[in-house]
């Protein structure tokens, strides 16, 4: 009996702190949507509106992350007490007939066919069972206020995630549009379309076509330099989108293909920003890679960004770090909720894949960026 009584202790333990972790996770969310529903008012009137959408869009993408993945768990662990609840019908009615009879006032019901003596051992018995019987009463009852409380949480958290979806698209709309107006970015060079179409039907891979850009360059302005601020940053640079790494430099893929590159899993409509201030030397589709991004951060070495679906800025700017440099493909999932957890991966339908060269030979990227944990 005591050995029941500790498993139901423990049982009615856990059920509170998986429901309380879900709860936490969501209204934490919830938290982090509404900051930034305010940054993106504050944005609207900022006078580096840019900047101001770049960090709101960020906000909204870890908000909406957080949230979508409370969402799961609470619908996880609802399922998961209403299955035990209805396994438990049987019980639930045995249980309210014992308790009932224990807290009857009819003497009869007490009454043992061996007479006083059985009586007075089955209410022995009885006074023994009543703790645990109460105590899975108890269990029961607050497995159904979980039930409730969850339900009520996924359906408040659903229609903040519904808002939230409509307002992180009016910011990439509007960032969309400042980056067309955008004229203030100073250019190190002017590009030769017609060499960079050249080039691009010549060449069959990224790493040669990124090796001949060099020897294209017109016009270079040399009063306009690179603020060099990559030195002493290689190996903790961010990298430029939120993500989870596919796969590393020279891993096959499922065609037993080896790049030398990082594959990265992103969310749809995810923000691309430079991890740092560099010269955009090209952008735009190239081969099958989609659209393609080539930063140059410092002399004789450059990071090669593919699969994007919109790019920003013009070939030859110098742009900043944190520089929105573009946003990834795919359709937002919007407010529907997924039972695949978000940190397999499961959630990031879109991948951007990263090269970095020096002096025109490939780096492991892993050792220029931190990869160690989500992006």
């Amino acid at each position: 009996m005591i050995l029941r009584s500790a498993f139901f202790a423990l049982a009615l333990a856990s059920s509170a702190s998986a429901q309380g972790d879900a709860a936490a996770q969501a209204r934490a969310a919830v938290t982090m949507l509404e900051e930034a529903a305010v940054q993106l008012d504050e944005a609207d009137g900022a006078q580096d509106r840019i900047q101001a959408l770049t960090q709101t869009i960020q906000a909204f993408e870890t908000g909406l992350a957080a949230m979508r993945t409370g969402l799961r768990q609470a619908a996880i662990r609802e399922s998961q007490l209403s299955a035990r609840l209805a396994a438990r019908d049987g019980e639930v009615g045995q249980l309210l007939a014992v308790l009932q009879t224990i807290g009857t006032d009819t003497p009869k019901a007490l009454l043992h066919p061996d007479g006083p003596t059985g009586t007075a051992r089955a209410g022995l018995l009885l006074a023994e069972l009543t703790p645990a019987l109460n105590q899975r009463a108890d269990q029961l009852r607050r497995d159904l206020e979980d039930v409730q409380t969850l339900r009520s949480l996924q359906t408040n958290a659903e229609a903040r995630l519904r808002t939230s979806l409509t307002a992180v698209q009016t910011a990439r709309t509007t960032l969309n549009q400042a980056m067309a107006e955008r004229t203030d970015l100073p250019k190190r060079f002017t590009e030769d379309p017609v060499s960079t179409a050249i080039l691009i039907a010549s060449t069959e891979t990224l790493g040669g076509f990124a090796s001949g850009l060099s020897q294209i360059v017109t016009g270079e302005d040399i009063n306009v330099q690179v603020p060099v601020t990559i030195e002493g940053q290689i190996g903790a640079l961010p990298l430029p989108v939120q993500s989870i790494v596919l796969r590393g430099m020279n891993e096959a893929d499922a065609a037993g293909v080896e790049r030398p590159g990082l594959l990265l899993a992103t969310r749809p409509r995810a923000i691309v920003t430079s991890p740092t201030a560099a010269t955009i030397r090209y952008q735009g589709p190239l081969m099958d890679f989609g659209n393609v991004m080539i930063l140059e951060p410092r002399a004789d070495t450059l990071f090669v960004l593919a699969g994007l679906e919109t790019v920003y800025g013009e070939i030859g700017q110098v742009i900043a770090a944190g520089t929105p440099i573009g946003l990834m493909g795919g359709v937002d999932a919007g407010g529907e909720l997924s039972t695949d957890g978000d940190d397999t991966g499961a959630a990031r339908s879109e991948t951007l894949y990263i090269e970095v060269r020096q002096d025109n030979v490939p780096q492991d990227p892993a050792s220029w960026f931190r990869t160690d944990k989500d992006g």
